[in-house]
């Protein structure tokens, strides 16, 4: 093993753990609130902003005495709705979203402590009137039982491209089809997107491209997933990008407000994700970050959308792939008794896998719920995700 990995701080030390579990809880307690407030006639600017906030003032708070600790926020609350795939977090000059009754909103984000980082993402819809129906209910049914199911094959010797198939066959039972080329990172200290990941619906290209990875005791891994009712192929529009993260290159920036930026971004957010909107002077930020993603010293996290009028789900959560088994540290729960979906899972084997605890070899566990994903979809399992990863039937 070369001196980076004999020096990496890894789960296998208690106090890494703790600091997993403090960026964990405040994620949870973050998503918690932006979730209550998601209501009719709410600014997605103004909660992205209020995610944000809790993050900063909550980590904030701990480890008080180690003043060279770094802390805060791993990715900025980003909140697309419907047909946004991803990264939508407006900055102050620019368009606002304003969510509307039964708008199907996700909200993605996360914190770190000494570069510790946990994630996540959920999906709600605004206000529903009664049970949610048709498209909106396939697709939320598909990502909720994509990520149960991604949740129970991440686990120690097994590959990757079991999540990626399970994906693949469990959006397909609800019609549905996952974002195209869609990774999820295992997870290191100071960095979100490690060398391991997890692919979904990969196309020609990638599946060439692409090499799957083996689970290990002592890994993190920030589990995504993405489904569409569409062909779940994202494009860019006209949105401006607000979310970015400084890259490993190297170059001598010619701009003084380039460099200026770039100094402020090394020093405030170092590797983790940022928005422009955090910046006291966002005019020179948007200038200054030209430059630096021209030179590939900063990378844009680009707001995709599928077509119009189709909808896309998320569950985003981080787990620990410790030596007592699966700890889930983010994640909300989902009722799938909430949704009424005329498709059903039909493939036994997902069905037997949904029916498994998440960790089934330790003892004095609660039973997994039935699956009935083999009869009516909507009454399937319910799992609430505990913060310690185990379901709860």
């Amino acid at each position: 093993m070369g001196d980076k990995e004999d020096s990496e701080k890894t789960i296998a030390e208690d106090l890494v753990v703790t600091k997993y579990k403090m960026a964990a809880e405040i994620t949870q307690k973050a998503l918690k609130t932006v979730v209550e407030k998601a209501v009719i006639g709410a600014s997605v600017r103004d909660l992205c902003i209020i995610g944000d906030k809790i993050i900063v003032e909550e980590t904030g708070k701990q480890f008080k005495k180690e003043k060279d600790m770094k802390k805060g926020i791993a990715f900025p609350t980003c909140i697309s709705v419907n047909n946004c795939i991803c990264h939508f977090s407006p900055l102050s000059t620019e368009p606002d979203y304003i969510l509307k009754e039964e708008d199907v909103c996700k909200i993605d984000m996360g914190a770190h402590i000494a570069g510790f980082i946990a994630v996540v993402a959920h999906t709600i819809v605004v206000a529903p009137q009664g049970k949610v129906t048709g498209r909106k209910a396939d697709v939320m049914l598909a990502a909720h039982y994509c990520s149960e199911a991604a949740l129970r094959l991440v686990r120690p010797a097994n590959e990757s491209d079991k999540v990626t198939a399970a994906v693949q066959t469990i959006s397909e039972s609800f019609k549905c089809k996952p974002i195209e080329g869609m990774l999820s990172h295992q997870l290191h200290q100071n960095r979100i997107d490690g060398e391991k990941t997890i692919i979904q619906n990969p196309n020609d290209a990638q599946k060439k491209e692409y090499e799957k990875c083996t689970f290990e005791v002592n890994e993190v891994y920030a589990v995504d997933v993405l489904i569409s009712t569409g062909e779940g192929q994202g494009k860019e529009m006209t949105t401006r990008v607000a979310v970015y993260k400084r890259t490993e290159e190297q170059y001598m920036l010619k701009l003084k407000a380039a460099r200026a930026f770039f100094s402020e971004v090394q020093s405030k957010h170092g590797t983790m994700a940022f928005n422009l909107r955090d910046f006291e002077d966002e005019k020179k930020a948007k200038l200054g970050v030209l430059e630096c993603v021209k030179t590939k010293l900063i990378d844009p996290y680009q707001v995709l959308y599928e077509k119009p009028n189709e909808i896309v789900a998320q569950f985003k959560f981080t787990v620990l792939l410790m030596p007592s088994g699966l700890h889930k540290i983010t994640g909300l729960p989902v009722d799938p008794d909430l949704f009424q979906s005329e498709y059903k899972i039909e493939d036994e084997e997902i069905k037997k896998l949904l029916a498994t605890g998440v960790n089934p070899a330790k003892k004095n566990k609660k039973k997994a719920a039935k699956a009935a994903a083999g009869g009516d979809a909507a009454a399937a399992v319910k799992v609430d995700p505990a913060p310690n990863g185990e379901s709860k039937a």
